[in-house]
């Protein structure tokens, strides 16, 4: 009946391994030692938390176990024989041994019970069914007993547990007594209606029920129904007592089951003589005393077990829990806050803080490694935020600091020189064998300096709560009276059972020597691979930098040969420390000279930049700050080639764009050298007519008279810095008759550092000379300069090429030039009418036609200018070259096309073509066949890509060319034979735009068709948060057309295809690495493509499908388990979290909790056991908690496996939310906002609507109960041994 009550609570009961907040670099975590208790827990499987209760309480009743053990090979057969045929292998006895002796003496934290339970008989799935631990009890026994037929311990069972109860009936009319004796394994008490475990007693073996009334009893010796007593007495007592707490039951009114939660106490000690049929004898006889209590958390259809057990052997190291040692700490705690509170803390002052806060300390030090986060605790802000712009590293605070503060215990604490800690504190606190975990390393502190109330002897409670073990007081057990977690089955030992003084303390005590051996085998391999793991995940990757491939250039160390940087890899353990370092590297360079000094270095956009340097050999690589691709700089510590190298934060080097006039008659003079042209074409495309830029980098702490110094400028010369808000007139700078704004730097200014005016990599600078006041260009008012473009600088060269022979060069003497006066709003057809007229072409033959083209960098010419536009609006700039080429000039309603024919265009084989941009596929491929002189109907349209090649078709004839967004200038390929077939994908294409960066990055959407569509887009499952799909406010995504593929092209030829879109064309996408391709069901972000050469069938992409391309900062190449999550980290005290990051998580090896949980507190640095986490249901506007537990498989499998969060019931997948909670600083465990209460009043309102809408109410499945799965009968296989 109750065959399925008992399925496990998800997020209860349950904890994860400890974790040190790495990431493993490869390979399996080899299984943790053992916590502080010293006690192994037991892993579970998915549902078998009832097992390990009861193999926990079975292991910890030493005759058990001593029983057990007690059976040696001869008589139970080895397990390596048991696949032989005809061996008599007792399988379920020999594992059940191995299992105790790895509980007792392996170095590991839990111990897997898959070999036992294959040896029960079950495949996979019964380790995830649960079951009443009652019936398992029973069933457990029986199995044992029918495994141990024919052997010394085949009666153990019987004479450790099985008891006799004796029933009797009296008649009231004769005397007769009738007896019947019955064996019992455990006794079921009632709980329903019953205070007590001794009330319980009393009505089962004390009280009589009468035969009276309608209810008489038949008397064999009256042969008459007669009135009667019945009576029930306990004849023989068992060692061990089993009392089966009845705590559910089923209300035959409701029809349906309940827990018992009331109040049902029950003693530490019991004496049974009231109960017994004999009562002579000692108390001794008749007294247990309780040693086992197993508990079950839930209700009737779900809920956990675990176990509180008395350690009588001794055999954990017990500790005080935080209550019993809270009165003392607390009273020292407050001590030293008042001693601590008399220095003044200034919150804006790092060293009154640093020193606070290690005074506050009872142990007069703090770990290096928590030192940032008691800083966060004391004044709300990060030594990031708050000090290291100004300050450095607090690392090299701390040194630079050195007359304050002192490093002790080899290096990994920092203690005040003014109150160092004793060399006992320091000795004791750190003593390796009981040195305390991270982040508990104050209570392990408090604990050493704190006398440990230590309970009575043999009085040691533990919980063991499956891979946990916590020590407890012996009154904790008084909790489990009543409640949703209460007493289930309850565990007494006679009280004469002692115990030899060689069993306490002694995990050894009666294990056969082959388990020991084994044990210790096990031991010795777990050592190894810790060690491995270790080395593995300790060996850095460290980049060093060497001073004689270095020169000092632009205020950073530039690479002597461009060709190389000069860098060398090194494989380092972090462990070893600073000095074992500097030795290798003195071994690598043989033929260094002198000192060796090791500087952290950095690459910025200036060059390598050194900050701190490693002066302590004595610190590990770890606590100096060393990383994974750590830049290190080995040099002599004063100077490279001479030139004396500044460090440190504040002498970062800038890169700005120095900006200089380059106008005048030189600019006609170098306009003629051909090799120059282009040079002069991009000054004035980056910096506006008239300017030339080059980049220049300079110290950080330089000032900004010294950069003057150092630009070999004179002291009248003036520095300006581009004016802000001269924007919106600096666009039309380049189109002549505009201007641009730059403000003048005051003198004052002179004086501060590149750093205090703010300046960063990128920022302009213009130098002027006071001469260059004097022309037309600059004006300067008050602080203000204006670039405006001169007069003299308003002109267009027209070049004549009176024939267009393909990339023929034509003689410098066949070549006519003619410079044009030429304003921006000048109309382009009076521009050519000039030219003509300057150039004396009007003796050509009438009728000739003649346009204007514009010339490439390459040399190449552009389509023709529409002349119906001006200068300005034709995006044609002044002081350039155009070139009158015969040819027709096109309308502003009409295209200039070139096309070809054949599989892929040559060179100097396009044709031309205008045609009206209304103008369908199917009639501009009419008129490209008419030019060429081919007709039939075995012919398609298709475009070049960006890499000109031939691209996709254009699949809809009957489309104009505007709606296919074909550009002016554009090349087609009319390709032989029909439009491809339906195999190809028609995928409709959506931008992600940065509301940040809408306004600059996307201006050229002005110019978008007016039937571009934009919407707002939710993150995957409809998240309403800040995140990076989302920005600040609701993400928003453009239309950027359609692209059309073959449904055997892969992922980056699909890429490959979007970015030549014409609405894409002016996005920078270095490779298609940057760019990341979400595929979306409705309005919602559901999933990131994958594998770049993964073909789009095998992505399962159809017809019609939306695809969202979002642009990346950084290449990106997601793995097939890589998961990109948006983690939001809640405010502390507050109902709200602060605004979304993307992390990309690694679940390939590891996708259980743990593995998330370390990588989030990598990511955030903090500790992995401080932090929450939750994940949203946007559709129910609900948290649903991310537990620690973990769960173990078959070993038929042949792999061990924790939980997935890729699979049920968490499903994490791409753009899921996840909740976080730093619990260090935050006591607010609820992940609830204010916004998802009001979205569950909205899905209760609704909810009410459809039931009062009857039968419609039904069909959306309110109401409906869960289905539970179906009841399946605990069995245990047994094979034959009679």
């Amino acid at each position: 009946m109750f065959g399925n009550l008992f399925e496990e609570e998800e997020g209860e009961g349950f904890s994860s391994t400890s974790c040190k907040g790495r990431l493993a670099k490869g390979g399996e975590e080899p299984p943790p030692p053992r916590g502080r208790s010293n006690i192994c827990g037991i892993k579970n499987q998915g549902g078998t938390c009832y097992l390990n209760s009861l193999l926990q309480t079975l292991l910890f009743t030493p005759e058990f176990r001593e029983e057990l053990f007690s059976l040696g090979p001869e008589e139970l057969g080895c397990l390596e024989d048991k696949d032989k045929p005809e061996a008599k292998v007792r399988v379920i006895p020999l594992e059940l041994q191995k299992l105790f002796s790895r509980l007792l003496l392996v170095d590991h934290q839990s111990a897997s019970t898959a070999d036992l339970t294959d040896s029960f008989g079950w495949n996979s799935s019964e380790g995830t069914n649960q079951h009443d631990v009652q019936e398992l009890n029973r069933i457990l026994f029986s199995a044992l007993e029918h495994s141990l037929v024919g052997t010394s311990g085949s009666t153990f069972i019987q004479r450790l547990y099985h008891g006799t109860i004796v029933n009797s009936i009296v008649c009231k009319e004769c005397g007769n007594v009738s007896q019947r004796q019955e064996d019992f394994l455990d006794l079921t008490v009632c709980v329903c209606g019953i205070s007590s475990l001794e009330e319980a007693l009393w009505n089962m073996f004390v009280e009589e029920e009468l035969f009276e009334g309608n209810n008489l009893y038949r008397c064999a010796q009256c042969d008459s129904l007669v009135t009667a007593a019945k009576s029930a007495k306990l004849k023989k007592l068992p060692p061990f007592m089993t009392m089966s707490l009845l705590r559910f039951s089923f209300d035959f009114a409701k029809f349906e089951r309940y827990k018992e939660t009331g109040r049902y106490s029950f003693p530490l000690t019991i004496n049974l003589r009231p109960f017994c049929e004999q009562i002579d004898g000692e108390d001794s006889d008749f007294t247990y005393e309780l040693f086992s209590v197993i508990i079950h958390k839930g209700g009737c259809y779900g809920g956990h077990y675990h176990v509180y057990i008395r350690d009588i052997d001794e055999l954990g190291q017990w500790e005080p829990t935080e209550e019993d040692c809270k009165p003392k700490t607390q009273k020292k705690v407050k001590e030293d806050v008042k001693e601590a509170c008399e220095l003044k803390l200034q919150e804006d002052d790092p060293l009154s803080v640093l020193t606070a806060i290690i005074a506050q300390e009872s142990s007069k030090s703090v770990l290096l490694d928590q030192l940032g986060q008691k800083l966060m605790n004391k004044i709300g802000s990060s030594w990031s935020k708050k000090f290291r712009k100004h300050y450095g590293p607090i690392g090299k605070f701390l040194q630079s600091n050195n007359d304050v503060f002192m490093l002790v215990c080899n290096g990994t604490r920092v203690a005040l020189k003014a109150n160092p800690p004793s060399p006992a504190e320091q000795t004791k606190s750190y003593d390796p064998s009981t040195a305390p975990e991270p982040g508990a390393s104050e209570q392990q502190l408090e604990a050493n300096q704190n006398p440990k109330p230590k309970p009575e002897q043999g009085r040691h409670w533990f919980d063991l709560n499956d891979s946990t073990v916590t020590s407890i007081r012996e009154s904790d057990i008084e909790k489990q009276f009543q409640g949703k977690e209460s007493a289930y089955m309850l565990f007494y030992r006679k009280t004469q059972l002692h115990r030899p003084s060689e069993a306490l303390k002694n995990p050894q005590y009666k294990v056969p020597s082959h388990l020991i051996q084994m044990a210790q085998d096990e031991n010795i391999k777990l050592q190894q691979m810790r060690e491995e793991f270790e080395a593995t995940n300790n060996t850095v990757q460290l980049r060093l930098h060497l001073a004689p491939w270095y020169r000092l250039e632009n205020g950073a160390l530039q690479p002597i040969c461009k060709e190389s940087d000069g860098s060398t890899m090194l494989s380092f353990d972090r462990r070893k420390t600073v000095g074992d370092l500097r030795f290798t590297i003195y071994q690598m360079q043989e033929l260094w000279e002198g000192d060796m000094a090791l500087t952290v270095a950095k690459s910025l956009p200036a060059g390598l930049h050194l900050y701190n340097t490693l002066t302590d050999d004595s610190i590990s690589l770890y606590s100096a700050g060393i990383s994974a691709n750590t830049d290190l700089f080995v040099w002599n510590g004063r100077e490279v080639f001479g030139a004396t190298i500044q460090t440190g934060a504040e002498w970062e080097p800038v890169l700005l764009t120095v900006v200089r006039p380059f106008l005048g008659e030189d600019v006609e003079q170098e306009m003629e050298k051909e090799e120059e042209c282009q040079k002069i074409k991009e000054g004035f495309e980056n910096g506006g007519p008239g300017l030339k830029r080059e980049a220049r980098g300079f110290a950080g702490g330089a000032t900004l008279g010294e950069v003057k110094e150092a630009l070999g400028e004179p002291k009248e010369s003036l520095l300006c810095q581009e004016h802000k808000g001269g924007k919106g007139i600096e666009q039309g700078a380049g189109d002549g008759g505009g201007a641009s704004g730059w403000k003048v730097f005051p003198p004052d200014d002179m004086q501060r550092t590149l750093k205090q005016l703010s300046l960063k990599d990128g920022d302009a600078l213009l130098v002027l000379e006071p001469q260059s006041l004097d022309s037309s260009v600059f004006t300067l008012n008050g602080d203000v300069v204006t670039v405006t473009t001169p007069s003299d600088c308003r002109w267009l060269q027209v070049e004549f090429q009176p024939q267009l022979k393909g990339c023929k060069e034509l003689k410098e003497e066949e070549m006519k030039r003619v410079k044009v006066p030429a304003t921006g709003n000048m109309l382009l057809c009076e521009l050519k009418q000039r030219a003509i007229e300057e150039l004396q072409l009007q003796d050509l033959p009438s009728g000739a036609q003649y346009c204007l083209r514009q010339v490439d960098c390459t040399g190449k010419l552009l389509p023709p200018v529409c002349e119906e536009l001006s200068v300005r609006d034709a995006g044609v700039r002044l002081m350039t070259t155009l070139t009158l080429c015969p040819g027709k000039s096109p309308k502003a309603s009409q295209l200039f096309l070139h096309f070809t024919v054949g599989p892929a265009p040559s060179a100097g084989m396009e044709m031309d073509i205008i045609v009206e941009r209304t103008c369908t596929v199917k009639e501009c491929l009419k008129e490209m066949l008419d030019a060429v002189g081919l007709d039939g109907t075995r012919w398609h349209l298709r475009r070049l890509d960006w890499c000109e090649e031939v691209g996709e078709p254009l699949m809809d004839e009957d489309a104009s060319l505007s709606e296919l967004k074909i550009s002016n200038g554009e090349t087609l390929v009319v390709t032989e034979g029909l439009l491809p077939p339906k195999g190809f994908l028609k995928l409709s294409v959506w931008l992600y735009v940065d509301p940040k960066t809408m306004a600059t990055d996307f201006n050229h959407t002005d110019h978008s068709p007016a039937g571009e569509q934009m919407l707002g887009v939710e993150a995957a499952g409809g998240a309403h948060f800040q995140s990076p799909l989302c920005g600040e406010n609701m993400a928003e995504l453009r239309s950027v057309g359609q692209v059309e593929i073959s449904d055997e092209g892969t992922l980056e030829d699909l890429k490959t295809q979007v970015l030549t879109l014409p609405a894409l064309q002016d996005i920078c996408v270095p490779t298609t690495g940057f760019l990341r391709v979400w595929q979306m069901e409705g309005r919602r972000l559901a999933r990131v493509l994958r594998g770049l050469q993964v073909t789009l069938r095998k992505l399962k992409l159809t017809s019609g499908a939306d695809l969202c391309v979002q642009c990346l900062l950084k290449e990106e190449d997601l793995g097939p388990k890589q998961v990109l999550l948006s983690v939001n980290m809640g405010v502390p005290g507050q109902r709200c979290y602060y605004p979304s990051e993307e992390l990309v998580w690694d679940a390939s090896h590891d996708s259980s909790s743990r593995s998330l949980r370390t990588c989030l507190a990598a990511h955030y640095g903090l500790c992995p056991d401080s932090l929450l986490l939750a994940k949203h249901q946007p559709e129910k506007h609900m948290w649903e908690e991310i537990s620690n537990w973990t769960q173990q498989v078959s070993k038929k499998k042949k792999k061990k496996k924790a939980e997935s969060l890729l699979g049920a019931p968490f499903h994490l997948k791409d753009g899921d939310v996840i909740g976080i909670k730093n619990l260090l600083i935050d006591n607010n465990r609820e992940f609830v906002t204010v916004e998802d209460e009001q979205g569950q009043q909205r899905l209760r309102e609704q909810a009410e609507q459809r039931r009062k809408g009857g039968p419609a109410a039904a069909s959306d499945g309110v109401g409906q109960t869960k289905s539970r799965k179906p009841e399946v009968p605990l069995s245990i296989s047994v094979a034959e041994f009679r």
